[in-house]
């Protein structure tokens, strides 16, 4: 817990030092949607220009990425502002990791599907229209994304289940997609559980639209994997489209204000296809 105080010090300090920069990467409103024991989980949103709550926006929930055991929403800050920029309510979603709340996958599926009934079931306060919800995340939060529309099951005790927890539409960024021995995590999961939340293994029709942006050359999630679901979900009949990006590896889509080393070439392509999407959805 100290160690993640003095990291959030030095990163309000260092916006502090750069005021332009801390204008456009800092959420409008931090909203705790959840509370498990000592946890408290908030959602950190960005408002387009002149948002009132009476708008009917559509919006996008990221997840961030960190193998289930560490991450911080600030990841999405930047896509979040550029989203909220071109009319979209965007919400980077804290969930529950391993590092900090000594919790499993299984509790990370289960707060990503927490986020977006909350955010459904406020639709009104937030000015968002319930039927123009899209997960998104990277890695293992592309997993949680994922999941939160093709798993079945794994819903927090006490919630009003009547609301829904189903996106309408996905974008997932070199997501973890496979947990089995094929891809990533199964040691995390269990080999016993190894499929139970494994989006290879639940595919079925009926599902979002989904996006996928993954790296020819990912080392921690093989591009198999996508390609394999990909073509599982326009087999079953789902609308799924993967972008690959040639010699690519894993986080390459990362802004710079997250990541400075970053060029934001890729950033911005990612950011291209997004809205190309979104707006083929009436999205935008």
């Amino acid at each position: 817990m100290k160690s993640l105080l003095v990291k959030y010090f030095f990163f309000f300090a260092f916006l502090a030092l750069t005021p332009n920069l801390a204008a456009q990467s800092t959420p409008d409103r931090l909203l705790t949607f959840k509370s498990v024991g000592d946890a408290g989980l908030l959602l950190h949103v960005f408002n387009p220009k002149g948002h009132k709550a009476e708008d009917k926006r559509p919006v996008i929930v990221f997840f961030f990425g960190g193998g289930w055991v560490g991450g911080t929403p600030a990841q999405f800050y930047q896509q979040a502002r550029t989203f909220a920029d071109q009319g979209i309510v965007a919400i980077s979603a804290e969930y529950r990791v391993k590092s900090r709340h000594k919790t499993s996958p299984f509790e990370c599926v289960k707060d990503g599907k927490s986020a977006i009934r909350w955010v459904r079931h406020h639709s009104e306060e937030l000015g968002i229209d319930p039927n123009r919800i899209v997960a998104s995340g990277g890695s293992a939060g592309g997993h949680v994304a994922a999941c939160t529309a093709l798993i079945p099951g794994l819903e927090e005790d006490g919630e009003d289940s009547s609301v829904s927890a189903f996106p309408n539409a996905l974008i997932l960024f070199n997501p973890v997609i496979d947990t089995t021995e094929k891809g990533f995590g199964v040691t995390a999961v269990g080999t016993n559980r190894k499929t139970e939340i494994s989006p290879c293994h639940h595919v079925r029709e009926g599902l979002p639209p989904t996006l996928i942006f993954h790296g020819t050359a990912d080392k921690t999630v093989p591009i198999e994997n996508v390609r394999r679901f990909s073509m599982l979900m326009n087999e079953a009949g789902n609308q799924c489209t993967l972008v690959e990006f040639d010699h690519k590896v894993h986080g390459f889509f990362n802004g710079s204000w997250f990541r400075p080393e970053s060029d934001d070439v890729d950033f911005h392509a990612t950011m291209q296809k997004s809205s190309a999407f979104l707006a083929e959805l009436g999205f935008l």
